[in-house]
């Protein structure tokens, strides 16, 4: 298969568009779950129903991300990636419209699978971009993924206070229609792929994974953290609206707007990748989130510990998404789509059950059984990376010389 590839790399301009097109994409995953509380009194849910429409949105994501992604390695990217992007409009419609919370769970459900364009713009960016500067361009578009998750719980929050819950559903169809229309007309056209049967692109993730061992260290490693990520994030919204915060939607939404600030400082993270620093910098990063849940621990009636926890914790978290995943599209440059499939498949299951743990340890257990939940996955990922970080410097090497 020929790979498409540009002497003179990405664009800073092009770049740019690819990191809002992602962040768009991907912030669609999370309008709910600053409004979890909201949504569950307007239908008269219970607080773990709620939380399954995070859960629900998560499967339907990685769902999309295994039978849509792969794809990217055999359509023209130009016209796939606005198609696909058009039919998550169509489900953020239907969302705003939903009549009760079985069409709200099924609406999600749609609006997962479809909204995975972000995942077909990182490889398309690692196939245009030079290999000097792979790493910070994608380093920025995943960085700017994470951005946009920030800002769409925040945008979600103001929203639903001003206008109601279903507006925010409105407001991201608008946001996305605009992205179609942009791509559709400055994406650049692909070489000649080589056709391959559908079954096989299926069949060969497993193979290239299988067949990688720094490849499923990598994924070990990203899907107990992302565990861990999506455990903090719903688990935050349950606690800032419980006694003694009381906090709207908007005031959670403002409240993680502080990520902001790890995400923004995660943003060069690729240079570490560039440099010959992603093995050493994953490590680090792993003991700064155990750091941020820690912080946690010792006190979450403290909204100064809790800003500081979730800065620390969206910079690590971000810069060990950003090296894992610059890791494995520079494996098999010939796969860039099935790898991130992989990648983001692996995450995403994780992502739902770590969701789906964050209800029911808040049930079961408040805030300090949540808690505990995270740092045993912390300390997992810690422990995978500690077994086998030779084995990933090697690869990272490797790739560097190529």
């Amino acid at each position: 298969m020929t790979i498409p590839t540009s002497p003179a790399g990405m664009s800073r301009t092009m770049t740019l568009l690819f990191a809002l097109a992602g962040a768009s994409a991907v912030g669609n995953l999370y309008w709910a779950q600053p409004l979890l509380t909201r949504i569950a009194e307007d239908l008269g849910v219970s607080a773990s129903s709620s939380g399954v429409l995070v859960t629900v949105t998560q499967l339907g994501y990685a769902l999309g991300v295994l039978l849509l992604v792969p794809l990217g390695d055999a359509f023209n990217r130009r016209r796939f990636i606005p198609v696909v992007m058009g039919l998550s409009v169509l489900s953020l419609l239907f969302c705003s419209l939903a009549p009760g919370y079985g069409a709200l769970l099924g609406g999600l459900a749609v609006l997962g699978i479809t909204t995975i364009s972000g995942q077909l713009l990182v490889p398309l960016a690692g196939d245009l971009a030079a290999t000097h500067q792979r790493g910070t361009v994608i380093g920025t578009i995943a960085s700017s993924m994470l951005i946009g998750i920030m800002l769409s719980r925040f945008i979600s929050g103001v929203i639903a206070d001003a206008f109601g819950w279903r507006a925010v559903y409105v407001t991201a169809s608008v946001i996305n229609i605009i992205f179609v229309l942009i791509l559709a007309r400055v994406l650049p056209d692909d070489v000649c792929r080589q056709r391959i049967p559908y079954g096989k692109l299926l069949g060969s993730i497993v193979g290239a994974v299988a067949n990688s061992h720094p490849a499923k260290v990598t994924l070990l490693i990203g899907a107990s953290l992302f565990v861990v990520f999506m455990m903090f994030w719903s688990g935050m919204t349950f606690l800032l609206s419980a006694q003694p915060f009381s906090y709207t939607p908007a005031q959670i939404g403002l409240v993680n707007l502080f990520g902001l600030i790890g995400a923004f400082a995660a943003q060069r993270t690729g240079l570490l990748h560039d440099r010959g620093w992603s093995t050493w910098g994953t490590g680090a990063a792993l003991l700064l989130v155990l750091i941020s849940v820690g912080i946690l621990a010792v006190s979450s009636v403290s909204i100064v510990l809790i800003t500081v926890s979730i800065i620390l914790f969206n910079l690590a978290s971000q810069v060990v998404n950003i090296l894992n995943q610059t890791r494995l599209l520079s494996i098999r440059p010939e796969l860039r789509s099935r790898m991130n499939t992989a990648f983001v498949f692996c995450n995403f299951i994780a992502g739902a059950v770590g969701s789906a743990l964050a209800g029911i340890c808040w049930e079961k257990g408040g805030w300090p059984l949540l808690i505990t939940a995270q740092i045993i996955f912390t300390l997992a990922a810690l422990i995978i990376w500690a077994a086998q970080r030779k084995v990933l410097f090697k690869a990272e090497t490797t790739a560097l010389k190529e």
